[in-house]
């Protein structure tokens, strides 16, 4: 863990797929204990992406790892004694159940409360507890395509897909900020908080630039047309002579003058902000970028102050020399090896450790462990 700025947080973790875990995953990088609680059948992520020997993602063992897992049957009075007697020692509850669920499971806020006032629950799902789309079902592309991301990303003649998926990363990140925030305003006021997350709507909370800039003449969002989703020259993915690519993300004039200069270029130099988008110029640079490799390209720059870099392949990322100086990708061979990205942060100086993997447990141990004091 790393830190342990969280040590000694309980958290619940009734999510599945991949935002939730994601959140839970950074709590337990801090240090938090997380419980994650799985139907019998498991989280249907454990059969989402690639299969070990033993019939489980590798997806799903990542996102849980440092988490021990119990399988509680929440429909059952067994199951729901157990899960009241976890609630009633958690710091945080993280759920990403549709609305009316926790209620009909016999959990709906006056019982969680009554069960535990100083609990933080956060419930992360798609589109929110109120409103017409409360009940809708969806996933990243669905929630991306409604909150904006998808209609001003991508080519003049079509939106394109995104990867890593955004809108479950960016939510699974919202509410990981989101528990923290409770916990610390818990302290203040002595009860917990109701935190009502939804992954549609994180997307949503980034558009106020589009928004505002629609309300103004002459500008218009649209996708390859805008200045930083590729209407401007300086701001820009370029294709290499060795079928590579390069990109430009030239914003400051003194950054934009070291490249003119360095490509001999100087007429480009006033041409920086000129009306979006900048067919002619990018065109001209396009025609430049082409002439020499990737490599070639790195060389020429390397020792000029200016904004670029090759688009990485992601074979190419664990040996990066910066991703090997921040230790910030961790590998651990053997029959099922595992390549992980660790908590993008250093805390007191020190890298991130490696994560260890989940465990498996039942009802009896779950409640033994929280029944002994705090560290």
């Amino acid at each position: 863990m790393t830190g342990r700025l969280l040590e000694g947080v309980r958290v619940l973790d009734l999510s599945q797929f991949s935002p939730g875990p994601y959140a839970s995953l950074l709590m337990s990088d801090l240090g938090a204990d997380v419980l994650k609680i799985e139907p019998p059948a498991g989280d249907p992520q454990r059969i989402d992406g690639p299969l070990d020997r033993d019939g489980i993602s590798a997806w799903y063992k990542l996102l849980n790892r440092n988490k021990r897992v119990l399988r509680l049957d929440l429909k059952s009075p067994e199951g729901r004694e157990a899960f009241a007697a976890l609630v009633a020692r958690a710091d945080v509850l993280l759920e990403s159940y549709r609305p009316g669920v926790m209620d009909r499971l016999g959990f709906g806020r006056e019982r969680l409360a009554a069960l535990n006032r100083a609990l933080v629950h956060c419930a992360l799902s798609g589109w929110g507890q109120t409103g017409p789309y409360r009940l809708r079902a969806g996933h990243d592309l669905n929630y991306m395509a409604f909150g904006g991301g998808l209609a001003v990303s991508g080519t003049a003649e079509t939106p394109v897909m995104t990867n890593p998926s955004v809108a479950d990363y960016a939510g699974g990140l919202f509410a990981f900020a989101m528990c923290l925030a409770g916990l610390h305003g818990r302290g203040a006021r002595g009860t917990g908080a109701a935190i009502d997350a939804s992954l549609a709507e994180t997307t949503l909370s980034w558009l106020s630039w589009d928004l505002t800039g629609m309300v103004r003449p002459g500008y218009a969002p649209k996708r390859a047309a805008n200045h930083y989703n590729g209407g401007l020259a300086c701001y820009q993915i370029y294709r290499t002579a060795d079928g590579r690519f390069l990109t430009l993300g030239i914003v400051e004039e003194k950054f934009w003058r070291n490249f003119c200069d360095a490509v001999n270029r100087m007429d480009w130099l006033p041409r920086q902000w000129e009306q979006v988008p900048q067919h002619g110029l990018t065109a001209e640079l396009a025609a430049l970028m082409a002439t020499k490799t990737l490599a070639q390209w790195e060389e020429a720059l390397a020792s000029i102050e200016t904004c670029y870099h090759a688009v990485l392949d992601h074979d190419e990322l664990p040996d990066h020399p910066q991703i090997r100086a921040r230790g910030m990708i961790a590998r651990q061979d053997g029959p099922d090896p595992i390549v992980e990205v660790l908590f993008p942060a250093w805390i007191d100086g020190r890298a991130p450790p490696a994560r260890t993997p989940l465990r498996e447990v039942d009802a009896g141990d779950a409640l033994s462990v929280w029944a002994r004091p705090r560290p």
